[in-house]
């Protein structure tokens, strides 16, 4: 099973140094984590595939797994708040972390039959292999 062509869009080491504070004084979204994705691994079995994505910190309600014309795309967000209130101040922060990943599936996959599951920070898909039948040489007469 192949992964879409993925195309690098890591500025160059210039811009990074020049992008490293935005208009504001303060550190770019570039280095706050924004731009991760989770690790993924693909084994191909005889009779399936089995596609898994580390991605700790998630709850399983927090992921979308889409098939869309052969493209399985699997995604997720969550966010948290924190809040303090003392005496003399309060402090609320927030944080939210989301990633997309697209996979082209080949064609000897049922889409029908394709389950995940989520279990210890690790997101498991299975997809069981359709064995096409082998099909017999028939001579065709001419007339």
């Amino acid at each position: 099973m192949k992964t879409l062509e993925k195309i690098s869009t890591f500025p160059s080491f210039k811009n990074l140094i020049e992008d490293f504070w935005n208009t504001d004084g303060f550190p770019s979204p570039l280095f706050q984590g924004k731009h991760q994705y989770p690790t993924v691994n693909i084994i191909d079995k005889d009779d399936s595939y089995e596609l898994t994505v580390s991605a700790p910190g998630f709850k399983k309600d927090d992921f979308k797994v889409n098939i869309d014309n052969g493209l399985l795309t699997i995604s997720a967000e969550t966010s948290s708040e924190k809040k303090e209130e003392k005496k003399n101040y309060l402090r609320k922060e927030f944080s939210t972390s989301s990633f997309t990943r697209s996979f082209r599936l080949p064609d000897n996959i049922r889409d029908e039959q394709i389950k995940a599951n989520y279990q210890d920070g690790i997101l498991n898909i299975g997809m069981n292999k359709v064995h096409s039948e082998k099909r017999e040489i028939k001579e065709i007469k001419i007339d």
